[in-house]
């Protein structure tokens, strides 16, 4: 009978309103500021993944001609996006060690920081745009075939989002270098922080993708059914 009154009792019904604020208000709370960036990279996670599954499927299209694979293929080689891998790493690193140095209250390890890490993002755009730069120069252009649509289309989404980053951060390292309070800019470089390393492995992704051989998304196409 005991087992029977346990089971069917309702704890809840015992809890009075006072109660349930007390409950509610020990509760963990998540701030605002950091939902809204796990909805917005949630967002850019979809709108990559749906250009990533027409991607494919076009891929196993006659016309689809891989920048990658034979040793003509400009990217075959693709050094100067591994150097420019590079900067973004360096860029994600930076700022991670700004927000550490901000909860910290340390305004110069924290503006040296913001500075490394903007200028190792800036380059990065900077070292992107170049490959452009010489993939026209090779004949390599927008509408001469899908492979290169696609490429300028990835890398161009993905500088956009990391331009309006940029600007942000622009600004932060602004406020540091005017004297701000150090300390209370540590939350927003912590949402910095997580935006960037999101970033960084989103570039990950694509640079493994777009350099990737015909038969890479032959095998990937088959795998996810096209």
């Amino acid at each position: 009978m005991k087992f029977l009154e346990k089971i069917s009792e309702k704890p809840w019904q015992q809890i009075g309103p006072a109660d349930g604020a007390a409950l509610i208000e020990r509760m963990p709370q998540t701030p605002p500021a950091r939902v809204a960036l796990r909805f917005f990279l949630a967002v850019v996670s979809v709108l990559f993944l749906l250009i990533t599954i027409t991607f494919l499927s076009r891929s196993q299209v006659a016309d689809f001609q891989a920048l990658a694979g034979a040793p003509w293929q400009p990217l075959t080689d693709p050094s100067r996006l591994w150097v420019n891998t590079g900067l973004l790493l360096l860029s994600s690193i930076a700022i991670q060690v700004a927000a550490y140095s901000a909860v910290r209250d340390r305004s110069a390890p924290t503006a040296w920081a913001l500075g490394i890490a903007t200028f190792t993002a800036a380059l990065f755009l900077v070292g992107q745009l170049m490959v452009w730069r010489d993939l026209v120069a090779l004949g390599y252009f927008v509408s001469s075939n899908p492979a290169n649509s696609y490429f300028y289309l990835y890398t161009a989404i993905h500088g956009v989002h990391l331009l309006g980053g940029l600007i942000a951060l622009t600004l932060v390292t602004r406020k540091v270098l005017a004297g701000g309070a150090i300390r209370s800019l540590g939350p927003g470089l912590s949402l910095c922080a997580t935006y960037w390393h999101y970033l960084f492995a989103l570039w990950l992704a694509l640079f493994a993708l777009l350099t990737s051989s015909p038969e890479t998304y032959r095998l990937i196409a088959q795998l996810c059914g096209f």
